[in-house]
């Protein structure tokens, strides 16, 4: 092969002449200033969305799902004093609607410690593992226990949670109202699983005192449900329909029968 540039003179054989790079008379003027405008703006734009996005996203979360640290400030007094209002509700003397406050421009509900009538979820939870516990010791004592029944008897008590929980929402849904945090429905539905557990020791004590106190329960949970419901729940409604109001706490408080008699009959199989 052979090169085509010769031998330049002071310079050597095959190496190609340089030139320097030719600025633009543009670019200084232009380049810089619109990169910097350009920079300026995506970024004013980026936090712009991302910013009321994250807003959007923190607000719904506060107002769907709530603080799970509320749930759990109680105390003695107060445990003790809603075992009393979800057992005997007709014995309740004082008014069912929750003590609001005042926090950053905004209206906000007191806890538990400090208002029976909040909600809390150290009871359900406590309650739903004592049912657990003593099914499995009912079932212990009939000589039907073995360790894949703690398994069944929690789906079972979920599944139980679950649908009571879907038939507050559907209540709240059907009176156009969402914004209830959902943390609230679920501890409210939980509270079935004091009634359920203390029939289960009336059944580990003497048998023939389980539907009894199965029943007498149920019908304490029923009237719970349905003065909640109605202070509490129903007054963040958007619309007001007294007809459909009712039936739907009717609808409620027979609902907690079979609920009750589906939990509380302890077997091997979670499905009967």
């Amino acid at each position: 092969m052979y090169n085509n540039v010769g031998v330049q003179p002071g310079g050597q054989a095959g190496q190609q002449p340089q030139f320097p790079p030719q600025a633009s008379p543009f670019g200084t003027a232009f380049t810089g200033a619109g990169s910097g405008l350009l920079r300026s703006g995506l970024s004013a734009y980026g936090e712009k969305i991302f910013g009321s996005s994250s807003e959007y996203v923190q607000s719904n979360i506060s107002r769907y799902f709530a603080d799970p640290q509320y749930y759990f400030q109680v105390n003695d007094d107060y445990v003790r004093n809603k075992l009393k209002v979800v057992l005997f509700p007709f014995m309740h003397r004082g008014h069912w609607t929750r003590i609001t406050e005042p926090m950053a421009g905004k209206i906000s509900y007191k806890p538990p410690i400090y208002d029976i009538n909040a909600p809390d979820l150290y009871i359900p939870m406590m309650a739903f593992l004592s049912y657990v516990v003593l099914a499995g010791l009912s079932l212990g004592l009939n000589g039907k226990f073995n360790p894949e029944t703690v398994n069944w008897l929690l789906m079972k008590g979920l599944v139980g949670w679950f649908l009571q929980v879907l038939l507050l929402k559907m209540s709240l849904l059907s009176l156009s109202s969402g914004e209830t945090p959902l943390l609230d429905i679920v501890a409210y539905a939980g509270y079935a699983f004091t009634g359920i557990s203390l029939a289960l020791v009336g059944k580990l004590l003497w048998r023939h005192s389980y539907y009894v106190t199965l029943l007498l329960t149920c019908l304490s949970m029923g009237i719970f449900l349905v003065k909640t419901m109605k202070r509490v729940l129903y007054a963040e409604v958007r619309s007001y329909d007294s007809g459909k109001h009712h039936v739907l706490l009717l609808l409620i408080a027979l609902a907690q029968f079979p609920l009750f008699l589906w939990l509380g009959n302890i077997t091997v199989n979670w499905l009967f």
